[in-house]
């Protein structure tokens, strides 16, 4: 991004020394790093927003092609739409005859008298 030779840097380094001082010269970079890691941080969060925004538009594309496409295979082939549901015969099930017809009572639990709660003795 930035092209900064060795030489260059030098130059930086020694007018850093001469205009913050030694002293206060390890605050500044650390100020300087604070701000250079903020940037970052913001272009990150704006590039993940662009590239978002992209995916976005990409999907709405795709999805208006998929939406073409499914209106002209069912123009191509309307009778799918016509096609009669299968009738079911539990006859043919693997296993059915172990089972009680639907219709019988075999299948109802059988009624018994109610408990008495536990709290009440019989006298």
């Amino acid at each position: 991004m930035f092209d900064v030779g060795s030489s260059e840097l030098l130059l930086i380094i020694i007018v850093a020394v001469v205009v913050i001082g030694p002293k206060d010269l390890p605050r500044a970079l650390y100020k300087v790093g604070q701000v250079v890691g903020k940037a970052r941080a913001m272009s990150r969060h704006f590039r993940s927003g662009i590239d978002a925004m992209i995916r976005e538009a990409e999907m709405e594309e795709l999805q208006k092609k998929w939406d073409a496409d499914n209106r002209r295979i069912m123009a191509q082939h309307p009778q799918a739409d016509a096609l009669p549901e299968p009738e079911y015969d539990p006859s043919t099930v693997i296993g059915a005859g172990s089972l009680p017809p639907p219709d019988s009572d075999a299948s109802a639990a059988p009624e018994s008298a109610p408990a008495a709660p536990a709290s009440e003795k019989p006298a």
